[in-house]
């Protein structure tokens, strides 16, 4: 397991947040700011239960003034969980707001910055001019943070980036990353120092690379710009996607050495979120614990993100049955004992084969990555076979296909993978089970390794083919139902986004490769829906908006009509089948 990236300590409230401090967790509030008993309420609930740090929306300075009555009443209660402003749109929220919490969120795309999905060309000139306007819009904050004694994220979503960001790097890692660091760079500039980063995206794959670009510019400019850093999937969904997206992005970086605060985004209550943070947590800490050291020549993840590891094609031929691994072929799923296929109302389709029918004529060679004759048995193969690492290596899965992927780039063979979940058998529950396989599956998968995955972690033969699925179609490897980019409710949620989730999901899960954005606000919509091919965002409320890509096509439809007519856009755009059961074999 790669060692944690030593990062400063930077204060909040009552409690230090990175250094050798431990991986804070923290949440947010659905409660309206302005309704200051229920947030009261929801604090204290989230703060018993464990959550670290709290946020809750400041939208406008209206609602920011409410921040003063509702933080002396935590206090009042005997409660001193730090609390976060989150600021988007209003420079003014945000200088009322720092007054009365301990930390305030701004993100760079929204904040002091134009968001018009304006196509312009600017000069170098024109780019440093712009530069000059945020610096002048921004530093107000910056000194007040400083003069109060406050903490900041600054902390970019992908979709949200602004005009002049997306005209010069596109909607990318590489102009999130941009994005923060002028933002860090005006911080610096008054000796301001006391703020963590974040780069967050529905899209596991993309806040993965944005997380491991940010560190790589950090480490670049010097040892002084060693910022705290906090992760998390936004807009992960509910149930077990969500869970899966969030374990993958959050659970792989952690394993990397990077992160000092974790939120996992749930459409759900926000109670429900502490658990899973803590799981994703206590999985590392345990790894860490048990893992042997790493051999001295392991260079860790050395890969393109968003390319596929090449391999040779393998065929096996049984009973009139043909099945091909490696190449561009598409990402397997395997299980130890033969199971009888899903219907479709379970979300998720028959294993590919089964291990135990295939194991004879499978040319399946297990390895040893640290034994010494590694890599002259692998230089010895004649012909291409599907490589795994062998039970009871010392190593996490990740660490271990990585050093095992080390070692093949030495070898002019190329093997495809069969990537394991566990190394050692253990007994969890089966959310335990998905957190472990997302983390660990999920992580090599988005680096382009693994042409075959086989799940044994969870106790249920069904389970593990479910999480297979459910971990390659987060991971962007292998599509087989509808994607929902759901954001968790908040205090600018202008309808149930838990229920209308669920309602939407139920009606259209069935359709493969569409994917659905449901947001509660225009802050998260249209930007943050990034890449999704239909959004329902709340405009008013009880009123929706609907969206094909960022561009609104229907207004102000009442909620209660507001799924059909989606169901009717998704008709008129030529994406909707009717749904059709499979029968199980």
């Amino acid at each position: 397991m790669v060692p944690r990236r030593v990062s400063r300590e930077v204060i909040i409230g009552n409690i230090a947040l990175g250094g050798q401090n431990p991986i804070r967790v923290q949440s947010m509030i659905t409660s309206d700011t302005r309704d200051i008993d229920a947030c009261v309420a929801e604090i204290l609930e989230l703060a018993d239960a464990g959550c670290e740090l709290v946020r809750l929306t400041a939208q406008t300075k209206k609602y920011a003034e409410c921040l003063e009555h509702i933080t002396a009443k935590v206090r009042a209660a005997n409660c001193q969980v730090p609390l976060v402003a989150d600021i988007h749109f209003k420079a003014d929220a945000a200088m009322e707001a720092v007054k009365w919490v301990d930390k305030v969120r701004v993100n760079p795309g929204n904040y002091a910055d134009k968001k018009k999905f304006a196509i312009i060309e600017y000069t170098d000139e024109q780019y440093a001019q712009e530069l000059e306007r945020i610096h002048q819009a921004f530093s107000p904050l910056v000194k007040a943070c400083k003069q109060y004694g406050k903490a900041m994220r600054i902390g970019t979503n992908h979709g949200s980036l602004s005009d002049r960001i997306m005209n010069r790097y596109g909607d990318t890692p590489e102009g999130m990353v941009e994005s923060a660091l002028e933002f860090a760079a005006i911080a610096r500039e008054y000796d301001f120092h006391n703020f963590v980063f974040s780069m967050k995206s529905s899209n596991p794959k993309v806040m993965i690379s944005a997380y491991q670009l940010l560190v790589e510019a950090l480490d670049a400019r010097g040892a002084d710009w060693n910022y705290p850093i906090h992760l998390g999937v936004t807009e992960a969904g509910d149930g077990e996607d969500g869970r899966t997206k969030s374990a993958i992005g959050i659970g792989s970086l952690l394993q990397k050495g990077i992160g000092d605060t974790i939120r996992v985004s749930l459409t759900e209550d926000p109670i429900y979120e502490i658990p899973v943070a803590k799981q994703l947590i206590k999985q590392i800490e345990q790894a860490r614990k048990q893992q042997s050291s790493l051999p001295k020549d392991f260079a860790g993840n050395s890969y393109q993100p968003f390319s596929r590891r090449k391999t040779a094609v393998i065929e096996v031929n049984q009973q009139n049955h043909s099945i091909k691994f490696g190449g561009m072929n598409s990402i397997k799923v395997l299980t130890k004992n033969a199971i009888k296929a899903y219907k479709a109302t379970s979300n998720s389709p028959p294993a590919d084969s089964s291990l135990a029918k295939l194991s004879e004529a499978l040319p399946l060679i297990e390895i040893n990555p640290l034994a010494k004759e590694a890599l002259n048995k692998l230089q010895a193969l004649p012909k291409p076979h599907l490589i795994a690492v062998a039970d009871g290596v010392e190593m996490s899965p990740i660490s271990a296909y990585q050093y095992l992927v080390q070692l093949l780039e030495q070898v002019e063979m190329k093997h495809p993978l069969l990537l394991k979940d566990q190394l050692h058998a253990q007994t969890m529950s089966s959310d335990a089970a998905l957190l472990h396989s997302s983390t660990q599956l999920g992580s090599l998968l988005c680096q382009g390794i693994g042409d075959v995955v086989l799940l044994s972690a969870d106790a249920s033969e069904e389970q593990n083919v479910r999480h297979a699925f459910n971990i390659l179609q987060a991971s962007g490897c292998r599509i087989f139902k509808a994607d929902y980019v759901a954001c968790p409710s908040c205090g600018r949620t202008l309808f149930n986004l838990q229920d209308t989730t669920q309602k939407i999901r139920a009606a259209t899960n069935h359709l493969k490769g569409v994917r659905i954005a449901v947001m509660g606000c225009i802050v998260n919509g249209p930007g943050e829906m990034a890449d999704a091919d239909f959004g329902y965002v709340g405009g008013a409320p009880n009123k929706i908006n609907l969206y094909v890509g960022k561009t609104p096509v229907r207004f102000n439809i009442p909620e209660d009509q507001a799924v059909t007519q989606l169901i009717d856009l998704i008709k008129e755009h030529d994406k909707w089948v009717e749904p059709k059961e499979l029968a199980s074999v």
